[in-house]
């Protein structure tokens, strides 16, 4: 299991590193990408911290400067790595509370499947954006990162 998260937590990484230096070649991101991709680097940091069991620096849809992606962006990872080599049982339960004050309980493997999946829609979404934009995305598909 911890093989396959960090590969996972790679494809992420390695997802968010291109768009990261698509938006910097950019005159200007569009406003819903901002949002979007701030939203991905927030909800990732808020995850590790709930493992963690530390309170966030971030809430979930915080505008994140564009110059300071990369270094957030970093510091997930690193954090998320952390946690999959360090944590002896990937299925031990983590209780939180989200953004509405509800309390939940699940496992830290499936929060750690959840931000990688959570990642990829939003991306899509942002590809889209891109896209109606006139802007050609750069392909994410898991496929072409793996080949």
């Amino acid at each position: 299991m911890k093989g396959f998260l960090q590969q996972l937590f790679d494809y992420n990484f390695y997802c968010n590193k291109k768009l990261i230096g698509q938006f910097h070649s950019m005159e200007q991101v569009p406003e819903n990408c901002i949002r979007l991709f701030s939203h991905i680097l927030n909800a990732h940091h808020i995850w590790n911290q709930r493992i963690l069991e530390k309170q966030p620096d971030f809430t979930v849809w915080q505008e994140q400067p564009v110059q300071n992606w990369e270094d957030i962006h970093y510091d997930n990872q690193r954090t998320s790595f952390e946690i999959i080599t360090n944590t002896e049982d990937l299925n031990k339960r983590v209780e939180y509370e989200n953004s509405e004050g509800r309390t939940y309980a699940n496992d830290i493997k499936d929060i750690l499947f959840h931000v990688v999946n959570h990642s990829t829609h939003h991306r899509g979404q942002i590809m889209m954006d891109l896209r109606a934009s006139g802007i050609a995305p750069e392909p994410l598909d898991y496929i072409f990162y793996k080949r």
